[in-house]
């Protein structure tokens, strides 16, 4: 279709883990909200006064978007985000930067409504900035990096941190060895896998065909996902597939606390 001149959009791409394209041929496409973290991570760590546009710490960012792209959204342009557009990402912050809108300055007005969403998402907490933007460089500096796409990603919101923490996350739900230990340790206790956020035991209404089926969803929150972390079998809920698919339905992400809370209701 598109080798016919036809523009091909997934259904829900504007709000799911979709592949980000150029708006128009020779153009970039948008800062991912990935993108965006790390940049707003440099912006803040420097109080809002922008390094020089050929310092070492824009040359180092710039590399990494490179990196991260190859790796998830490989772009292949000369320009992508070379070290003048990465430089001008982080002018784009200062129209949000109460500290610099007071002095009646208004900063690059040219960005887009991703940054205002990530700005205040994390603008207001240092902390979680610095650990979700270094879990993204070390999970695109890993060598064990998945990179390959599921097929129900679709399916899945992006978490707030990011398309490469939710990919980790994935990943870290579908580690098959880890996973079957969680559940053979559960069964041996109980004698049963239910789901724990609405009881529901896929052996008791499918019979044996139903027998050790369940999901296995990963409840360390997303920011400590860096490719250092390791997952434990206590970082596992056990859930039915309709129970975590409600978790990622939409952002942000419930916990299993809350969607139990929301059945309960």
């Amino acid at each position: 279709m598109k080798a016919l001149g036809f523009d091909v959009v997934r259904l829900g791409a504007d709000k799911r883990v979709a592949e980000p394209e150029a708006d128009k041929p020779g153009r970039n496409p948008p800062w991912t909200r990935d993108e965006l973290i790390l940049a707003l991570d440099l912006y803040l760590a420097h109080e809002g006064v922008l390094p020089d546009k050929r310092s070492s710490e824009i040359a180092e960012l710039s590399a990494l978007l490179n990196r991260l792209s190859a790796k998830i959204h490989p772009v292949g342009s000369a320009t992508f985000r070379n070290q003048n557009g990465t430089y001008m990402k982080l002018g784009n912050f200062r129209r949000l930067d109460p500290r610099f809108t007071a002095l009646g300055k208004k900063g690059l007005s040219r960005g887009n409504k991703d940054e205002e969403v990530v700005w205040e998402e994390f603008a207001g907490d240092r902390e979680k900035l610095k650990k979700v933007a270094q879990a993204i460089r070390e999970a695109v500096d890993s060598p064990t990096f998945e990179t390959t796409a599921y097929d129900d990603l679709d399916e899945v919101f992006e978490a707030p941190e990011g398309r490469v923490l939710t990919r980790v996350h994935r990943t870290r739900e579908r580690n098959r060895k880890l996973v079957d230990t969680k559940k053979a340790k559960v069964f041996k206790a109980t004698g049963k896998l239910i789901c724990e956020a609405c009881d529901f035991d896929f052996e008791e209404t499918y019979g044996s065909r139903g027998r050790m089926f369940i999901e296995a969803h990963h409840t360390k929150p997303v920011e400590e996902l860096g490719e250092e972390g390791k997952t434990h079998i206590d970082d596992l809920a056990l859930l039915c597939s309709n129970c975590h698919r409600m978790i990622h339905v939409a952002r942000p992400w419930l916990s299993v606390e809350e969607l139990r809370a929301m059945l309960r209701r």
